[in-house]
């Protein structure tokens, strides 16, 4: 980690904070807003305190360690994009046919041995301390909003393995701090240490985990990558850096660890028992509620010398997540091609909270491709959680030029374009009627510009007044892309009837929209399309809210309620605690900007 630091240093990349800011609230509200701005750097707190506890801590505080492109490619030591070229070209490997093919074939074989993990015998640095009477309220373990359950680990490298030994997990998972020796173990059904789990409860043995936190900041990205099931994600790790990590046995479980990590937590979790786990500010933006998970014991801690706490906020984008998210969509895609061989990229938008929203382009063979291959997409491993889909041909712009991608796109929807269905969710997703699985959107946008009517487009102010005397609970009005086949109509309203039923009373004016779009007036801001398309993606499930009739198209994003025959609870937003943000331009740490903090929802 202090070699991260350094790097960090020599490139402009790190800000050091030298005033004392409580772990609650204080410091992550800080990352929380230094991430969001275009040129943003790591924090390193040096002197975090924590009120609740009435005590301070020598130990620093590093957060936005992947705070930019640069950041993240100083990390990986390459740019992601080489990484997958890297991998594309050991996929297409030839047998060899000649002496000097047979030796390059060789020298490549002999480079991939550095991908397997190494055993060490003896200790590691991470366990230079040794805690036999853990205490996690020794570390300054951070509680983001103010209505988490608690402080969580953000930014833990859970090691687990199978009830046999043979398969190895490294997942990154959030971690509830219950009290001084037990965490609440945030694994969702889909992911590989829940499969292990299983085979303790059913065994009924308690399951062995180890958690990393810090060291190499490419251990904690190999814990979020993607990796196909029963793959240990460490061989990425080797993988990419061409060298082996380096992992030591736990002293108080079997789970090897990597022996350079900054702070080891031991122990064992009894699948017997459960616990309420949350609510937490997730990387949706919402909260995520109170549901039971699994719970660790913590046997022993261990740390290095001078350990460095490394920690990430999750919530309303842009957020750390969006350069690790930049980093494995890239690394990711020729594994996808191998699934998908007629996709030639993806892009995941940021304001997309990545599973909601994904653009992809194709090469187009022959009529309908397009919805043939958006199953074969939703078929594909994480890519099956994907809410949202636009598929695009060849011919669109780069997928990242989102001004002109939109006039091709918008430019190509139709009613006759859109496919529905419905499929597994993100365990995340708050949206649908059903946890786990919901609607699910497809649009074809590939091929010509539609043949439709244009829409007469009238002023905000003058469809406004047409749309107040329909409905009067409408308070705001935009319209978008107007130059385009496909007009978006934004507006928001004071909810009083359920979303099919505002769009029915606005039939009459369809000649003049086409994208019809409804969120509710709080929270909310028909001039803020950044945080709009957040919020639409967030909350709507393609079956229930997506209303189409002929080329009249309407969305529900508000909020759902029993007038929706929605019978979940709703969650609330991952929303700044204003007090503590006062306190921070007080300091001289936050600029008080309005415009700023008014566009990402501060």
């Amino acid at each position: 980690m202090q070699r991260i630091i350094d790097l960090l240093r020599q490139n402009d990349l790190l800000h050091v904070i030298d005033t004392e800011l409580d772990i609650d609230l204080e410091i992550p509200h800080l990352a929380y807003i230094e991430v969001k701005k275009a040129d943003s750097k790591a924090l390193l707190f040096t002197k975090p305190v924590s009120k609740r506890l009435g005590k301070s801590f020598d130990m620093p505080v590093l957060m936005n360690v992947f705070g930019s492109d640069k950041a993240t490619e100083l990390i990986f030591g390459k740019n992601p994009n080489v990484v997958a070229k890297q991998i594309e070209s050991l996929m297409h490997m030839k047998p060899p046919t000649s002496f000097m093919d047979k030796m390059g074939m060789l020298g490549t074989l002999f480079n991939l041995k550095n991908a397997l993990p190494k055993r060490l015998k003896g200790k590691g640095v991470c366990q230079t301390k040794v805690y036999d009477e853990p205490n996690l309220y020794a570390f300054p373990i951070l509680t983001t909003w103010s209505e988490d359950g608690g402080p969580f680990i953000t930014m833990g490298q859970v090691y687990t393995q199978s009830l046999d030994g043979t398969k190895q997990n490294l997942g990154m998972y959030r971690l509830q701090v219950y009290d001084k020796n037990r965490l609440g173990m945030h694994w969702q059904i889909h992911k590989d240490s829940a499969h292990f789990f299983h085979e303790y409860q059913k065994a009924g043995k308690k399951m062995p985990v180890s958690i990393g936190i810090g060291g190499d900041p490419l251990y904690i990205w190999c814990g979020q990558a993607p990796m196909p099931i029963g793959m240990f994600e460490l061989l990425l790790y080797g993988f990419i850096k061409d060298k082996s990590a380096r992992l030591v046995k736990s002293l108080t479980n079997p789970i090897y660890v990597p022996e350079d990590v900054d702070i080891v937590i031991e122990g064992w979790v009894d699948p017997s028992l459960m616990e309420i786990e949350g609510p937490f500010g997730d990387h949706t933006g919402y909260y995520t509620l109170k549901e039971p998970y699994p719970v660790m014991d913590v046997t022993c801690i261990t740390c290095k010398e001078k350990p460095v706490y490394q920690a990430t906020v999750v919530g309303k984008p842009p957020l750390e997540d969006k350069y690790m998210g930049w980093a494995t969509e890239r690394i990711f895609l020729p594994l996808l091609k191998t699934t998908a061989p007629d996709l030639i990229d993806y892009n995941m938008p940021e304001n997309g909270v990545f599973h909601n929203f994904i653009l992809a382009k194709m090469n187009v063979l022959y009529p309908g491709h397009a919805k043939q291959f958006m199953h074969a997409f939703w078929g594909v491993g994480q890519m099956s959680f994907v809410k949202h889909a636009i598929f695009v041909d060849e011919n669109a712009p780069d997928l990242d030029d989102y001004e002109p991608l939109s006039d091709y796109i918008l430019n190509r929807v139709s009613a006759k374009r859109l496919l529905i269905s419905e499929g597994v969710c993100d365990a995340l997703d708050h949206a649908s009627p059903n946890a786990l699985f919901g609607g699910k959107l497809g649009v074809d946008c590939t091929g010509g510009v539609i043949d439709a009517p244009s829409k007469t487009i009238l002023s905000d102010r003058d469809l406004l007044f047409k749309v107040t005397t329909l409905v009067p609970e409408v308070s705001a009005l935009k319209q978008y892309k107007t130059q385009t086949k496909t007009p978006i109509t934004v507006m928001t309203i004071s909810k009083k009837r359920a979303g099919k039923e505002v769009y029915e009373a606005l039939k009459p004016l369809k000649e003049h929209m086409k994208l019809l779009i409804v969120v509710d007036n709080e929270g909310n801001s028909v001039d803020n399309a950044y945080m709009l398309i957040w919020r639409v993606v967030n909350n709507i499930d393609a079956l229930r809210d997506i209303f189409v009739e002929e080329e009249f198209i309407g969305i529900d994003a508000t909020t759902k309620n029993d007038l929706d025959g929605y019978t979940r609870e709703w969650p609330k937003d991952t929303d700044c605690d204003q007090k503590t943000i006062l306190r921070l331009i007080e300091l001289g740490l936050v600029e008080n900007n309005p415009a700023f903090l008014k566009h990402f929802h501060i």
